[in-house]
């Protein structure tokens, strides 16, 4: 099958594209916005992409054509986010933020989700999560409908007993969900294999 992307709606193409594509790593991110409210929502057009500086990016979509996401809006106001890993725990209560509400209206209050402060950034991070990497905004690139936000990483926490003192990481304790095919679909991390690189 071949699929000339440049005559598919939207639709089509994000259905191929998010299907094919897996699995993808979840962002779980929380902003806040001018008032202090915070917004929790997940987006699985993410990934790490360097190290020096550290930075992440992911891809918010707009709430309709023309209105950005509470996330994309928060962080346009604040310059702050926070990304954190998801794990099978979390899974349902993570996809169940994913609905759309009035903005001002906190997913962590609805879900009565804990959060803990955050070293750098005022935006707090969810204490049940595995993973917490807060980031301040370097820059958003909008290019047709998408908005890529590219974060800087300032601060990592790491759930007790996931990495050893060296900080390499225990594949034994660390099982984050993968995105799979839209609309409802992910991948568990539990059956993982090692393939040496050459010399």
């Amino acid at each position: 099958m071949t699929f000339n992307l440049e005559k598919l709606p939207p639709g089509d193409r994000y259905r191929i594209l998010a299907s094919l594509v897996t699995p993808r790593p979840i962002a779980w991110v929380t902003t806040c916005d001018q008032d202090g409210r915070t917004n929790a929502a997940p987006y699985s057009f993410f990934n790490v992409f360097g190290s020096n500086p550290p930075i992440v990016a992911f891809a918010p979509g707009n709430k309709d054509r023309s209105t950005p996401k509470d996330t994309a809006r928060n962080i346009r106001e604040t310059g702050e986010f926070v990304v954190h890993m998801v794990d099978e725990p979390l899974g349902e209560v993570m996809v169940a933020t994913s609905a759309t509400l009035p903005h001002g209206e906190s997913e962590l209050d609805l879900h009565t989700l804990a959060t803990l402060p955050s070293e750098k950034v005022k935006v707090p991070r969810i204490a049940d999560a595995p993973v917490a990497l807060e980031c301040t905004e370097h820059s958003t690139i909008e290019i047709g409908s998408n908005r890529l936000i590219i974060g800087i990483v300032h601060f990592v926490h790491v759930r007790e007993g996931l990495m050893d003192e060296k900080g390499y990481l225990r594949h034994d304790s660390y099982h984050p969900l993968g995105r799979m095919s839209a609309p409802d679909w992910y991948s568990r991390t539990n059956d993982q294999y090692e393939i040496p690189r050459p010399d």
